[in-house]
Order: C-alpha cells, then sequence, then structure tokens
C-alpha cells in the first residue's frame, strides 16, 4: 500500500469495513496506480487462489488490442444477453464512475454492491501485501473484485477486457475460452515496445491452449506473432476477412446499417446505433466471438471450427441485440446547438478512425476540437491524425497528475495546426464553452459546426459529467 495511508486504508488495517463508494475508491487509489507496471502475475494469481479462483467459475471471452476493446465487449455482452446467458463485464478504465469497471447482466454494480464487493475481498488484499515482494495495485485488486462477484452472481459468461497488453495484465490469471484481438497499433510504447511485433507479442499472452482466437485485420508483423502463438499453444484462429466481416454499410440517422458475415452466417440490414467504419468492424468481431464460445472447443484443423456447421442465430435476435447497443464516450452525442460529440480516442490509431468517422457520418460543415491527452501519449500523433478535420483546436487538461499541461499541448498544437488555429483553455469547462462559441458564431467559415470533445477517456469522462449537470439544470 502507500507510504502515505489515507483515511480508507487505516480503517481498513483496522478491520473496519468501507461505507462508501468514495471510501473504497480511495483505499484502491493509494495502492500502485494502473500505469505503474512490475511485470508478474504472482500478487494476482496469491490473491485469486485465496479467493477459491472465481475465474475458473464460468466461461470467458477475454479481448485485448489497442483500440476497440470497449465497444465490441459491450456488443458481445449485449448479443450474450439476448441468448438469455447471464454476463459480467469487466472494462478499464471507467469513463464517469468507477462503479462502470465491473457489470452484471449490463448493469454497472450499484454503490452497495460495489462497496460489498470490496469488503468481501479487502481481508485478502492485506494477506498477499504482507506475503509478496510488492503490494497487490490498483488494478490488481479490482480485477480480484470483478472476478468474485463473477463467481458470486454467478454469470455463465464472463467478457473481460485487458487493461494493457496482456502477457502480464491481471486479468490474464483467467484463461479464455475465446481470445478476441481488436485491431494492433503503436500505443504504451513505453510499457509494451516500440515496434508493432513487439506489442503484439505482449497482447499475444491471452491466447491459451485449446481457445478460439478472432482476429481483426492486423499488420502483416501483428499477425504472424499472433498467429504463431496460436499455432505454439494448439488456439483455433478465425480471421476478418477470410471466416467473418462487414460486407456492406451505410451511414444512417443515429448510426449506421450493417450487413455481417458470420462464422454460422449472413445477417443483413442490422441497424447499428454506433458511427463509424470500426465500430462496424466491432461488430463483426463481437458476433464472431459469441458464435465461436457457442459452437465450443473447436477442432484446430478446422479453422471455422464447429460453427461453421451451426445454425444463423437468427435475424431477429441480431437485430434487436446490435440495436440495443451502447458505448458511452464513443463518439456519443451529449448535447446539442451545437452538437457536442464525446470521443476517448487517446493514440493516432484511434484519432485516426474517430476522423474518419466524423467525414463519413456526419454532415457538419466545420469541427472545433477540444483536446486534452494523458503526458505519457504520443500527442503529436494524435493532433497530426486530427488536423486536416478540425477548423479550430481548443486545448487544455483534465483534473488528474497525469495530464499534460495545456500550455505544453498548446505548443506541440501550434507546430502542426498553426498558431491561428490554436486557443490554450487549461479548464476543460471553460475549454468547452470556448469551442461551442466558436462553434456557434455566425461567421462564415465556421458556421454549421459542432463541437468534439477528445484525447483521453478521462477528459471525456470529465466533460460527460459537466456536461449533463449543465444539462440537469
Amino acid at each position: 500500500m502507500s507510504d502515505f495511508p489515507t483515511e480508507a486504508t487505516e480503517a481498513l488495517r483496522a478491520g473496519r469495513p468501507a461505507a462508501t463508494v468514495d471510501e473504497v475508491e480511495d483505499a484502491l487509489l493509494s495502492r500502485w496506480p494502473e500505469t505503474r507496471l512490475e511485470p508478474s502475475l504472482d500478487r494476482i494469481r496469491a490473491f485469486t487462489e485465496l479467493l477459491g479462483d472465481p475465474q475458473r467459475a464460468y466461461q470467458v471471452v477475454h479481448l485485448t488490442g489497442t483500440n476497440g476493446k470497449t465497444s465490441t465487449a459491450r456488443m458481445i455482452e449485449t448479443l450474450l444477453g439476448a441468448l438469455d446467458l447471464r454476463t459480467g463485464r469487466f472494462t478499464s478504465p471507467h469513463v464517469e464512475r468507477i462503479n462502470e469497471r465491473i457489470s452484471i447482466d449490463g448493469e454497472p454494480l450499484s454503490d452497495e454492491d460495489f462497496v460489498a464487493a470490496f469488503n468481501d475481498v479487502a481481508p485478502y488484499t492485506l494477506l498477499v501485501d504482507e506475503d509478496q515482494p510488492h503490494p497487490l495495485s490498483f488494478f490488481e485488486t479490482v480485477v480480484g473484485m470483478a472476478y468474485a462477484k463473477f463467481a458470486e452472481a454467478p454469470v455463465d459468461v464472463a467478457v473481460v477486457e485487458v487493461g494493457m497488453g496482456g502477457s502480464w495484465d491481471a486479468t490474464n490469471v483467467a484463461d479464455g475460452n475465446v481470445a478476441v484481438v481488436t485491431p494492433i497499433g503503436l500505443d504504451h510504447a513505453q510499457y509494451l515496445g516500440d515496434t508493432i511485433g513487439a506489442i503484439a507479442g505482449e497482447k499475444a499472452g491471452i491466447i491459451k491452449p485449446g481457445a478460439v482466437v478472432v482476429l481483426a485485420k492486423q499488420p502483416d508483423e501483428a499477425r504472424e506473432v499472433l498467429l504463431a502463438r496460436a499455432a505454439e499453444v494448439g488456439a483455433t484462429v478465425v480471421e476478418e476477412g477470410t471466416d467473418f466481416g462487414v460486407l456492406a454499410r451505410t451511414p444512417a440517422v443515429g448510426g449506421q446499417v450493417v450487413s455481417l458475415r458470420g462464422l454460422r452466417g449472413r445477417y443483413d440490414e442490422v441497424f447499428l446505433p454506433l458511427y463509424g467504419a470500426h465500430q462496424a468492424q466491432n461488430a463483426a468481431l463481437a458476433l464472431a466471438a459469441v458464435e465461436a464460445l457457442l459452437a465450443g472447443p473447436a477442432d484446430p484443423a478446422d479453422a471455422r471450427g464447429a460453427a461453421g456447421q451451426a445454425q444463423p442465430l437468427g435475424a431477429e435476435l441480431i437485430g434487436n441485440a446490435f440495436g440495443r447497443v451502447s458505448s458511452p464516450g464513443r463518439l456519443e452525442i451529449v448535447r446539442s446547438s451545437p452538437t457536442i460529440l464525446l470521443d476517448a480516442a487517446h493514440n493516432p490509431h484511434g484519432a485516426q478512425a474517430t476522423a474518419a468517422a466524423l467525414e463519413d457520418s456526419f454532415g457538419f460543415e466545420q469541427v472545433i476540437g477540444v483536446v486534452g491527452v494523458m503526458a505519457d501519449k504520443d500527442a503529436e500523433g494524435l493532433l497530426a491524425a486530427f488536423e486536416p478535420h478540425l477548423e479550430h483546436l481548443v486545448v487544455t487538461q483534465n483534473s488528474t497528475e497525469r495530464a499534460m499541461p495545456a500550455t505544453r499541448l498548446g505548443a506541440l498544437a501550434v507546430e502542426i495546426f498553426g498558431e491561428e488555429r490554436v486557443s490554450v483553455v487549461p479548464r476543460l469547462a471553460d475549454a468547452i464553452d470556448a469551442a461551442a462559441a466558436l462553434a456557434e458564431t455566425g461567421d462564415s467559415s465556421i458556421s454549421g459546426g459542432a463541437v468534439l470533445v477528445t484525447g483521453s477517456v478521462v477528459t471525456v469522462g470529465e466533460a460527460r459529467t459537466l456536461l449533463r449537470r449543465k444539462g440537469a439544470r
């Protein structure tokens, strides 16, 4: 634990249970932060063993990749729910509230349940801390809470998103029946490696013996690494473009209409209430993952496995399920007049997908950007990806210590956008107001404008809270 224990951690050591979510979050935040890594599964294994290895009590769909994990996980969860299977979902980071990280049947844990989940595992955290060279981290503790809660529910399937990488990620004490790998790009290079191949090698760690691997289209270097890992452990591989994929998509009001080819058949004219080609790709991945899970253990000699001979899931079921999907903070419209969108793109790969979706799915004459990034991110690459698509950029920062100072980000932005297209407004609320004013101006050069708040999940979460409060007032 922290060398500067908070009131909540002192209470925990004294055997007093937490009473509120704020106390739980306080105790969790006193531990190693999510960005501090010590590559070992020893602590989380010791933790889950004390908890009775709850992660072995249900089937697991495990997701890794650079972008798209959370949206894909939410789609998988919705499809499984439509099949009357009880689900648990673990995703990170959260957008607004820490409860979002652990969901049962599509709903985040209530405050009462989240506190209970923490109190149930808290005594075991102290035992692990005393026995290991390093204490359990924030992330490891929440993973243990999630796995234990899923077993208690109990769920039929846990849909689990890695925090970072794969091999050493705390979620990897679970053996996924299905491993989903979304597109891999450069991100977290200081932790995972500075080449696509090195990053793919870390993410390939979630591929376990006998699993089915659902691969999005990958750069050649990543694909080779992932296929080699699958062959090494005897996992079955199904690939986008060969075994499943997006056959057609048309932007529509409130989202898009897609035709998907799954492992079991074709599903046409499916409405997806999310924007962009990348979300259609996520839908294809989710569909293939669910079909693969339902097929059970597959024959490694048959890349399509048992799903290839099974009956389609049913057009009505697929249509109803995808029609209910949501993904907060992913090109989410939270206000009109002017339109304000929130998108959690935080690396160049994600920014490119978001920018393409803006051009593809919206008719805005101009878009004003509000960008706040974390200090350890490729801010220059992200800004360069957005530059052709934004009329003006309002640079800001979120409230966390990890945020890149607005003045530093502004200097980088001026080099890419030019001084006349950049404003520096350190306070996020003021930055959003400044961007909205620009979008609403009568100046013909930026009429019909919209505002895009982006650069970090934290920035988007804080903006979402601010704008929802304004809406309530």
